[in-house]
């Protein structure tokens, strides 16, 4: 099985489905909204419950004795098995306070769980499910169109003149530390930029590629857009946050579908977080960066 949805296969925009689907995702913003962990568990059980006793009756319907059996003899993907992945890497993220943090010790933990919640799901699906569910298409839709670098520049634009006015006019900023020395400040550059790569890496080549192996496009970008906005209201994006990160999370995915570039998506990704950081360097040292934003720092 390929990275991509098999455009053969009738892929529904609503089934029974989506009712374990759902459910895992929501474990997303009981872990990190609400701070409801039992929840959480509780959301993830019962949805991974129920697409097992929905496929252990499809295969019985079809006279099959032996799931795995029916599965090959179908070609369809387990629904089962890769809605497992997606709360594999969920809890993985769940053990650590997502709380942005400088310190060594926080980076390391960063490190070690968003790190294990990508390599984890691709391991178990490769080697053990032996399905290659997940793949990191670098350059999988080829060179760039003009399109895309038109943009690039779009991008920079409006993060320039929407995120000053969100992080500071809501107070945001202080979700962050402050970054008043140079190497705080440098430390704050890789974190960002590392978490805005597995963002892209997580939400899109594991998430949103395991739910479109069973849903329409539309439908399973719904779906990890649930996750992606969770994780991120949990790292700081609060308050009116989610009006800016709904829509740049279902876009994204739009466009992975689109050029089937994980290059492209990360680039767009990392020149929006490029804007970001530089935004909480100006909050967080008014005067130093004021000529360059309309919204002076507090």
């Amino acid at each position: 099985m390929t990275h991509f949805a098999d455009p053969t296969r009738l892929r529904p925009v609503v089934s029974a489905a989506t009712i374990p689907a759902l459910l895992v995702c929501l474990a997303a913003p009981a872990f990190f909204v609400l701070r409801a962990p039992w929840l959480a568990w509780v959301l993830l059980a019962v949805g991974l419950a129920v697409a097992l006793f929905m496929e252990r009756r499809l295969f019985v319907e079809h006279g099959h004795r032996r799931p795995e059996v029916a599965r090959v003899e179908r070609r369809e993907p387990s629904l089962t098995r890769d809605l497992s992945l997606i709360a594999l890497g969920l809890l993985v993220v769940s053990t650590i306070d997502l709380a942005a943090k400088l310190d060594n010790l926080s980076m390391v933990k960063f490190t070690l769980a968003l790190g294990g919640a990508v390599v984890l799901p691709y391991v178990i699906s490769r080697w053990v499910y032996g399905d290659r569910a997940i793949a990191f298409p670098w350059r999988g839709g080829g060179r760039w169109k003009r399109w895309q670098w038109v943009w690039l520049g779009g991008v920079l634009v409006l993060g320039w003149l929407i995120l000053p006015f969100y992080f500071i006019t809501s107070g945001v900023y202080q979700n962050w530390p402050v970054v008043n020395t140079p190497e705080l400040i440098a430390r704050l550059f890789v974190g960002v930029g590392a978490v805005g790569i597995w963002d892209e890496l997580f939400f899109i080549c594991v998430v949103f590629a395991l739910l479109r192996r069973h849903f329409a496009d539309s439908s399973a970008n719904v779906l990890q857009a649930i996750v992606f906005v969770s994780f991120l209201w949990e790292l700081g994006y609060r308050a009116w946050g989610p009006l800016l990160t709904i829509p740049f999370a279902l876009l994204q995915a739009v466009i992975f579908a689109r050029t089937r570039s994980l290059a492209y998506v990360v680039t767009v990704h990392l020149l929006f977080d490029a804007v970001v950081f530089s935004v909480l360097v100006h909050a967080h040292n008014p005067g130093l960066l004021d000529a360059i934003f309309l919204v002076p720092a507090p």
